[in-house]
């Protein structure tokens, strides 16, 4: 089969596209003809050695993708050869099959197709996740949610979900077209943080209170500014730090406003993480898919891919990524229908 394969550290353009051999059924494992993958931000990290975890050489990097499963080993009893699936991969997605854990693969909602369905591995549980779970936002309906890079991939499902759990959802987005993008996602307002201070706006917007919930994947200045327009008692949940800089946490403020800052990791919960949680959170991570699946086929959750690159280009989509000119998520397919 065909992958893009990394064998050292460094950049998209390190990338080469190889024949390998198919990888060995494991038990409890599932192999599946992917159809689309998935590259984001922390694809990038991934290969040039930054991220947290890192696969041994040679792989192909990816961590989610959509297709049939071709294959199932005799212990797995949830997934059948012929279903249509989204999974979360240790690594592995730029490729045209891979095999995963059955904990790890899910259902895909018979109303999305499989190039928008990549953004239900990660992107959608993550901010479902963060939004809804005790240990997260914990989002109610009056609360107001404020969400950056609304017009990014997570940060659209978190958009969406927030407009689901009856929260009044103020998006940050930069540019015309982004903020554009984030409106049509359901979000009540949204701010250009290219143009306008965020801080001073949400302050306006909230008559002065500010919000109850932050969802902030950038990091930085944006998270040290969002503590600053945040109500009493408010919550916000960093999970990422799409800026490059991981913020030093004023403890003053939270002091003074009876903050709470709750971290979250998705990857925790499907073996990308130090203590690998994937078998003893199963049940968790496949509740959370099926109520995301139950959004998706009910028309409340709108997947959307920007563009799509075949597998030879991949090099040239994370590229895009970086240079921050798609909106929403890329899509890595195999049959060759890139555009």
């Amino acid at each position: 089969m065909r992958a893009m394969i990394c064998r050292q550290w460094g950049g998209p353009e390190d990338l080469r596209l190889e024949e390998i051999e198919s990888a060995p059924l494991k038990p409890g494992q599932v192999r599946i003809r992917i159809r689309a993958a998935g590259v984001s931000f922390a694809t990038t990290l991934v290969i040039a050695g930054k991220y947290q975890r890192r696969p041994p050489f040679p792989f192909a990097p990816g961590t989610e993708a959509s297709g049939v499963v071709t294959e199932v080993d005799p212990a797995c009893t949830r997934v059948k050869v012929g279903d249509e699936v989204v999974a979360v991969l240790d690594w592995g997605g730029l490729a045209e099959e891979v095999v995963a854990h059955e904990v790890n693969v899910f259902p895909k909602p018979s109303t999305v197709g499989f190039v928008e369905a990549i953004q239900l591995a990660i992107s959608y549980p993550t901010s479902a996740g963060a939004l809804t779970w005790a240990e997260g936002l914990d989002v109610q309906p009056g609360h107001t949610l404020l969400v950056h890079a609304a017009a990014g991939g997570v940060g659209m499902a978190a958009v969406e979900i927030g407009k689901i759990l009856g929260a009044t959802v103020i998006a940050t987005a930069g540019g015309p077209r982004k903020t554009e993008f984030a409106k049509a996602h359901g979000a009540d307002h949204v701010i250009d943080y290219s143009a306008t201070d965020f801080r001073e706006e949400v302050l306006k917007l909230t008559g002065g209170r500010g919000v109850d919930r932050v969802y902030d994947p950038v990091g930085g200045d944006v998270f040290t500014q969002s503590l600053r327009c945040m109500a009493v008692g408010g919550r916000i949940c960093p999970i990422g730090f799409a800026s490059g800089t991981i913020p030093q946490i004023p403890a003053n403020i939270l002091l003074v406003k009876t903050l709470a800052v709750m971290g979250f990791n998705y990857g925790y919960y499907v073996g990308w993480s130090p203590h690998d949680a994937r078998f003893e959170e199963a049940s968790r991570t496949f509740a959370l898919a099926e109520r995301i699946r139950g959004w998706c086929e009910q028309g409340l959750c709108r997947p959307h891919v920007d563009r799509t690159f075949a597998l030879p280009d991949a090099p040239q989509a994370m590229r895009a990524l970086l240079e921050r000119s798609v909106t929403g998520r890329v899509a890595i397919v195999m049959d060759g229908s890139a555009g």
